[in-house]
């Protein structure tokens, strides 16, 4: 295997070691309540999931706006759902979703067990599309922000994974190469063929249970990782 070449560990942070699916879930419960939006928090979800996995995808590859992201994942989801919101009431939940996000800071199992048992061996980093107001937060409130030497966002880097500028200005802060780098993301697209196009090594965490593929490592539960490393 690649552990005794591997001196980097860069890691994926939403869906990978931070909760997203969680915390958003909480986040939406309090501001609908704040904002007396009177609506199935299962039926939105089952809907709002997959729309907003979607609406990355598009903003990956530089289909849609910072904002309009923020805004159309919220709007399609309840056209979908046929529950009339203004506009200016849409916006103002896509505002409070953000400011209330970091505040819920459940991780994945064996994440800050993970980032222990390998913060004495290897210097760690986070590579994330997310948006740079949020992402520091969720990393110092989750309480493993410590752990990282290095952390790297899309809007810092002017592009979002899968382009290869974002790894190569990570390799880059972190004075390292990719033969000697591994990167642990949930997005086969976005983190693993990203990464191995500029020649990581990679290990997918399958978060979304995606079919079993021949691209790299899969492991369901971070713990594996000791496996390899």
């Amino acid at each position: 295997m690649f552990k005794d070449q591997i001196t980097d560990v860069f890691f994926d942070l939403d869906h990978t070691l931070w909760d997203f699916e969680k915390n958003s879930a909480l986040t939406f419960q309090k501001i609908f309540d704040l904002h007396n939006v009177q609506i199935s928090l299962d039926s939105f979800l089952e809907v709002y999931i997959p729309a907003n996995l979607a609406f990355w995808k598009l903003y990956r590859e530089e289909k849609i706006t910072k904002s309009a992201l923020r805004y159309q994942r919220l709007k399609t989801v309840f056209d979908t759902l046929g529950y009339q919101l203004s506009y200016e009431t849409i916006n103002n939940l896509s505002d409070a979703y953000i400011t209330y996000l970091s505040s819920y800071n459940h991780l994945f199992p064996e994440a800050k067990a993970i980032l222990a048992y390998l913060k004495p061996k290897y210097k760690l980093h986070i590579i994330t599309n997310g948006f740079q107001e949020i992402q520091e937060k969720k990393l110092k409130n989750s309480g493993i922000h410590h752990y990282f030497e290095h952390i790297v966002d899309s809007e810092m880097a002017g592009v979002k994974k899968p382009n290869p500028i974002i790894f190569e200005m990570a390799l880059q802060k972190a004075n390292t190469l990719p033969s000697k780098s591994l990167m642990v993301g949930d997005s086969l697209e976005a983190d693993i063929l990203g990464a191995k196009s500029l020649g990581f090594n990679t290990i997918h965490f399958n978060a979304h249970r995606e079919p079993e593929h021949n691209h790299c490592l899969m492991i369901t539960a971070l713990g594996e990782i000791k496996s390899y490393l």
